[in-house]
């Protein structure tokens, strides 16, 4: 039994981004990551918590309440913490043993929409020791503290074999699960755009993150704001001026194609939120057979697997009857933009790409390469860094003008779409097999329909979050998503490969 925590009193300012997220919660949409680990054999509670207390705490953050206060927020350490206030133990009722996935299910889905005392860390875990066999380990993390990126680096430390967090001054040594975590990166679904956004933002020098710490003026627009980045010097940061030109002309593409970006095509899964959300998820798809469809088609595994998120989408809204033909629907997808062996420093550094989904498209094979031609639009640019720089603008208004600013956002989104890549081998945790890990990110205004994409143990999983007025059964979604493939598979073996 682990002694009580009793951390150092500190106060640290935070950041504008984090607090743009922290003031995005709505009564439609806590921003709250949502998790669940399924374990077997099961796991005590006392095992269960004593892990997360010696762990976790490891972070500063999470022993640490919100300070709100007329221009922001800071972080407070919580004087009063105690564990077993964000270690909990459930059980799920007596009707579910006929149905016990639904009930998790259910249990998630009024998680998700179960706000947080801020008089508190705003995280906590909560562990069902008897589920099927083994033991379900849920999790709620605020945006605010983290993004999901970041909080693979604490997740890890949380397993069998995890290490705690470097030093502030030191570096990760070379054995440590840090340089695991930068190999999980190099397997994410969305490697080619997270790449080369981060070198575009390298190529932007060390002024780049001057010029974004200088946008904290409420009254810019994005073409204002893109003139006072490169007034700052931006462009001096570049090797000449040839590469100053060619960034300026990108950075006015891109600024223009989120600013002008068109309404997606209006579907039942658009529209205004009520204030209950349910949660959906697939089996595993194995990885292998993923990568070979790529390699067949000459596209990324991120283009099979977007593909397959659209064509899902596509089949539920024709089974409700309503008519797809040429509509497509536009998701955020977040996009990392550090690296991942700084990730232990917490907070949110993603930008968001615009990804326009071809719903309408029925041929397979036909929607991949349409989704490879669309994501190969997107590599290289900087809309991703452009909304990274508007949420920390949004991070300085009052919450009156950061709502209205982040609605050019939700009202030409439809989705919210995550990937996060796991290990390649299964994990395990006090003793017993983590055998799935599954999450969901929050949506925010009217936003009512999250997908998210992990590939971890050999499998590729999707799993879906959705408000019930705008999609009551996410199961319906995520029964297509096998169909799709097992499509794509077929029709690409009757591809005539002699010619």
């Amino acid at each position: 039994m682990l002694t009580k925590f009793k951390p150092a009193f500190t106060v640290e300012r935070m950041s504008k981004v984090d607090t743009a997220w922290l003031r995005m919660d709505s009564s439609s949409n806590l921003m709250l990551i949502l998790g669940v680990w399924l374990i077997k054999p099961g796991v005590s509670y006392q095992d269960t918590r004593d892990r997360i207390e010696e762990r976790m705490l490891k972070y500063p953050r999470f022993s640490q309440r919100v300070q709100l206060d007329a221009t922001g927020a800071s972080w407070v350490t919580d004087t009063a913490f105690d564990i077993n206030r964000h270690v909990l133990l459930e059980t799920l009722p007596a009707t579910a043993r006929k149905h016990p996935e639904q009930a998790l299910q259910t249990r998630l889905g009024e998680l998700a929409m179960q706000s947080m005392d801020m008089q508190h860390p705003l995280w906590d875990f909560r562990l069902i020791e008897h589920f099927e066999g083994g033991s379900a380990l849920l999790v709620r993390i605020h945006h605010c503290i983290a993004d999901g990126l970041a909080l693979i680096a604490v997740i890890q430390s949380l397993v069998d074999g995890g290490h705690e967090p470097p030093q502030r001054k030191s570096k990760p040594q070379a054995s440590s699960s840090w340089e695991a975590a930068e190999d999980w990166m190099s397997h994410t679904l969305i490697e080619p755009l997270t790449q080369a956004t981060v070198k575009a933002l390298d190529a932007a020098g060390d002024k780049a993150e001057q010029a974004l710490n200088a946008v904290g003026d409420p009254q810019l627009r994005v073409g204002s704001l893109l003139e006072k980045w490169f007034e700052k010097g931006l462009s001096k940061g570049l090797g000449g001026s040839a590469d100053a030109a060619r960034l300026a002309y990108q950075v006015m593409r891109d600024s223009a194609a989120l600013a002008l970006m068109a309404d997606d095509s209006p579907t039942r899964l658009k529209g205004t939120p009520g204030t209950t959300k349910r949660v959906a998820w697939c089996q595993p798809i194995p990885l292998d057979d993923v990568r070979a469809v790529s390699k067949a088609l000459h596209c990324s595994i991120n283009d099979v697997l977007l593909s397959c998120v659209a064509g899902a989408i596509g089949q539920y809204l024709r089974a409700q009857g309503d008519a797809v033909a040429g509509k497509e629907i536009r998701a955020m997808v977040p996009v990392n933009l550090r690296p991942m062996s700084e990730a232990y420093k917490l907070g949110n550094q993603f930008g968001l790409a615009p990804v326009v989904l071809p719903i309408g498209l029925d041929n397979p094979v036909a929607r991949v390469f349409e989704v490879r031609r669309r994501m190969s639009a997107l590599k290289g640019s900087l809309q991703p860094l452009l909304a990274f720089a508007l949420l920390a603008v949004a991070g300085v208004l009052v919450k009156p003008a950061q709502d209205a600013m982040l609605s050019l956002f939700s009202k030409k989104t439809t989705a919210v779409m995550t990937n996060v890549p796991g290990p390649r081998e299964k994990l395990t945790f006090c003793g017993a097999t983590l055998e799935q890990a599954l999450f969901w990110v929050p949506q925010s205004g009217t936003v009512g329909l999250g997908v998210s994409i992990l590939s971890y143990g050999g499998g590729v999983q999707f799993g879906v979050i959705s408000d019930t007025t705008l999609c009551p059964d996410p199961q319906a979604i995520i029964d297509q998503f096998a169909p799709e493939f097992e499509r794509l598979c077929l029709l690409t073996l009757m591809l005539p490969w002699g010619d």
